[in-house]
């Protein structure tokens, strides 16, 4: 019955541990592909097309994924820190 869980909290499953990710992978593929982005974009830029915009948002992303991977590299330390491998 799927509405026991509801009615009667003891008969629930027990929730699933959660899945340990390294994020460092995803984190420093996605900044590479950014990083190749704003390299196209500022050659584009200097042969005088008009991609100021492309060069503003690869560079937002170039950022955003460098305080990504601090953030992963802080997030693990503190995994290591509390023992929870």
């Amino acid at each position: 019955m799927k509405f026991a869980p509801i009615i009667n909290p003891d008969v629930c499953k027990p929730a699933p541990k959660p899945v340990q990710v390294d994020l460092r992978k995803t984190f420093a593929i996605i900044t590479s592909w950014w990083v190749i982005a704003l390299v196209v974009s500022v050659i584009l830029l200097t042969c005088g097309f008009h991609v100021l915009k492309a060069v503003i948002l690869c560079s937002a992303g170039v950022i955003i994924g460098v305080l990504m991977l601090v953030w992963e590299h802080y997030d693990r330390w503190d995994y290591r820190r509390l023992g929870a491998n």
